[in-house]
């Protein structure tokens, strides 16, 4: 029994029995099967603070591992809350921050020092487009995201240039030349990529012996979050650790493993009693946040699945409304019939954050953006372009890094020229080129280049006032907080004003964004730990405060729940995803179920999945069917509502009031329905009509409101008989 500072509601005896035992049983390999909505942060949150107060272990001697910077944060929130005091010394967070802690202690071993740079997205691909380009590779053919893409499977499957086959995926003789520079460089640069650090780590932990133990040693209790995303780096740094005590506990839901595309291996999840034989698997099922229904639907789907653990998700929350399933005309009546449902229940009260529309691709969020923006309905999508990826943030973080880390080349050669110096292409050729042969990093090389007087013209002096700034900048470093630093350097460096004087329509935008940044800076102590944090970040949280609407991908919903979800575009080849069948089969499909299964449980009282008839893509209006997903679906947690002619050309109705008489489930139903809608146009084969796009054409065929037409200047489209006018 817990000590009585661990207060109510976190309390033992509040716990179902499930929960308690998977916070009780804290010697040797735990796995807690943990299905949506039952609870699992609070296990993993409770089991920590009972080996705490249990006198089981020291905060710094238990490693808790989570996927995001916001659960680590939350998660030490909650730990100080129960045990009632801070929670300094914990070895507390992601994978990438906790590996990068250890490579800090042990650079030296993987031939690095300390101060080490990690290297963001952008910046891995220009090094790695210079190390093409010296092979004389086609870039073309073979372009840097591509190869960074390939590199980082590699890592992310534990594999160093030595271990790679030939075989090896895309890998080819040439690829693996790239890849055995690209790290030469980087050691050369004194910089880690994201898959460095876990990579760099395992390395330490083999060729080292005396390290892992050590580790090993000091961690008696190692717990893990949302261990079905893990890949295979991931999986052999904790097994290593775990070595030790063989304490580990491991938290996850096979059945929310829906990151294979990043490198997560559900198998690892699959395989836990045979890596840890001996292993108590325990299994949480009571739902706390969906109805009956949602949880029938999503259960009765996911179970189509053969690779996974046999769990059934219960609730004793009342009943509620069955999932409904919305047949649309076409993509366009999809999106007003969803914007008047959401209208619709904020006049009944219900606030807009509590309502998502959760889509499988980024680019079907258009249409819904249009209409609520007709609407005037407030929307934010979660997802776009993050802030520490616009381009005047990289420009004013490389001017940090470099001051912060003088061998940082690639932060050197993103600045050398922004603002414009006079530096030309034939003077940063002569410093790569010099860089490259004696090994060493552009800023030293630039150095000696300018004392062998090897540099003449502008660009011998730009550069040499730009090194003496750097270095009066480094001096000035310790005096000035953060903030002042900063706004110190975009100021003098001129960049400032070269957006000021900039009379594109974003400089106003771009410098907001800079006065941003100075704020955020301000918040941290030193400039090392913001660049730190924004390596390891790279993330931006929308305010929570105000009432939007969601718009956001099936990924980005992982975590998340709403009142009221609403999952468009159920039909086949957009979900399940055609690319994602064709490059995994059955993989492929397993996953795009598993997906579906989490769109379904991030509803608490209603999930609406639509499906339309129409899409309208880059060919024009195609038809399409629903989703194998919707067959899938239970018929008793279900139910079906077809459009009629008259809702697909005059509106919708919403399902609250006058609701449609409920539909019979029929498999056969939903895949051979058709409308009956007599065309209202009056548009006639051989007809010359006039579209305000593609100008005048002659009407080639008629299906209905599609008509076909060859324009006279934009060739032959489809498109919908409301779009034209007769000419």
């Amino acid at each position: 029994m817990l000590p009585q500072k661990i207060n109510d509601p976190f309390a033992l005896d509040n716990l179902n029995p499930p929960q308690r035992r998977a916070i009780e049983t804290t010697e040797g390999p735990v796995l807690v099967l943990a299905g949506a909505g039952t609870g699992k942060t609070r296990v993993l949150t409770t089991r920590l603070a009972h080996i705490i107060e249990q006198g089981l272990a020291h905060p710094n001697q238990i490693l808790a591992v989570t996927f995001t910077n916001k659960a680590a944060a939350e998660m030490r929130e909650r730990v100080a809350a129960l045990v009632q005091r801070p929670t300094e010394g914990f070895w507390l967070g992601t994978f990438h921050s906790l590996a990068v802690r250890i490579l800090r202690r042990h650079a030296e071993a993987v031939g690095l020092t300390s101060d080490f740079t990690i290297l963001d997205t952008d910046d891995q691909q220009r090094l790695l487009k210079q190390i093409l380009q010296a092979q004389g590779i086609d870039d073309k053919k073979n372009p840097p995201k591509m190869v960074a893409a390939l590199i980082s499977k590699w890592k992310d499957r534990g594999l160093v240039p030595n271990k790679v086959s030939y075989s090896e995926g895309r890998s080819s003789k040439f690829l693996l030349s790239v890849y055995q520079e690209y790290q030469e460089r980087l050691r050369i640069l004194n910089a880690v990529d994201f898959g460095d650090l876990l990579l760099h780590n395992l390395t330490i932990f083999h060729s080292h012996p005396d390290i892992l133990a050590n580790y090993q040693q000091q961690f008696r209790y190692i717990l893990v979050d949302e261990y079905q995303d893990t890949n295979i780096s991931q999986y052999l740094w904790l097994r290593l650790l775990a070595m030790g005590h063989g304490n580990i506990c491991c938290v996850g839901d096979d059945d929310q493993s829906i990151y294979a595309w990043r490198g997560a291996e559900v198998g690892n999840i699959l395989r836990f009693e045979e890596d840890f034989p001996g292993a108590t698997v325990i299994r949480l099922e009571q739902n706390y946040r969906s109805t009956p229904h949602i949880l029938g639907a999503a259960s009765g789907l996911i179970s189509n699945n053969s690779g996974r653990f046999d769990k059934t998700l219960w609730t004793d929350i009342d009943q509620g409304e069955r999932v409904i399933v919305r047949g649309t005309y076409d993509s366009l009546q999809e999106a007003y019939f969803i914007g008047d449902e959401i209208e619709d229940r904020q006049r009944r009260g219900q606030a807009l954050s509590q309502m998502a529309i959760l889509v499988r691709a980024g680019y079907q969020t258009r249409e819904f953006e249009d209409r609520l923006l007709v609407m005037g309905i407030p929307y934010r999508v979660i997802g776009g372009q993050k802030f520490y990826e616009r381009m005047e943030i990289r420009d004013a973080l490389a001017y940090l890094r470099l001051i912060v880390q003088p061998n940082d080349g690639l932060a050197f050669e993103r600045i050398i020229n922004t603002p414009r110096r006079g530096v030309g292409a034939s003077t940063l050729q002569l410093i790569h080129r010099e860089s490259r042969a004696a090994g060493l990093p552009l800023l030293q090389t630039t150095r000696g280049l300018l004392d062998e007087e090897m540099i003449k013209g502008t660009a011998r002096n730009a550069l040499r006032d730009f090194l003496k700034q750097i270095d009066i900048w480094r001096d000035r470093l310790a005096d000035l907080d953060p903030g002042e630093f900063t706004q110190m350097i975009l100021d003098e460096s001129g960049y400032t004003q070269m957006w000021r004087l900039d009379k594109s329509a974003d400089s106003p935008g771009r410098l907001e964004n800079l006065k941003e940044l100075i704020n955020a800076i301000k918040e941290f102590d030193t400039i090392q730990a913001f660049l730190e944090h924004v390596s390891l970040v790279m993330d931006t949280t929308s305010s929570l405060n105000s009432d939007m609407v969601n718009l956001m991908t099936l990924h980005a919903a992982k975590g998340l729940e709403f009142e009221t979800v609403f999952l468009p575009g159920w039909e086949e080849s957009i979900f399940p995803n055609t690319r994602a069948m064709d490059d995994n089969g059955l993989e492929g499909l397993e996953e795009e179920r598993r997906l579906a299964y989490v769109g379904i449980t991030r509803a608490r009282r209603e999930a609406i999945i639509t499906y339309a008839h129409n899409r309208k893509t880059f060919q024009g209006w195609q038809y399409s069917t629903p989703s194998r997903f919707i067959a899938e679906l239970p018929k008793d947690h279900v139910r079906i509502i077809q459009a009629s002619g008259a809702e697909a050309l005059h509106g919708t109705k919403t399902l609250s009031g006058n609701r449609p008489p409920h539909s019979s489930y029929s498999k056969a139903g939903i895949f051979d329905a058709e409308f009956s809608v007599e065309p209202t146009h009056t548009f006639k084969k051989g007809g010359r009509v006039f579209h305000l796009k593609f100008g005048y054409g002659i009407v080639q065929d008629i299906d209905m409101d599609n008509i076909r037409v060859n324009f006279e200047t934009a060739g032959v489209k489809t498109v919908v008989a409301d779009y034209l006018e007769h000419a």
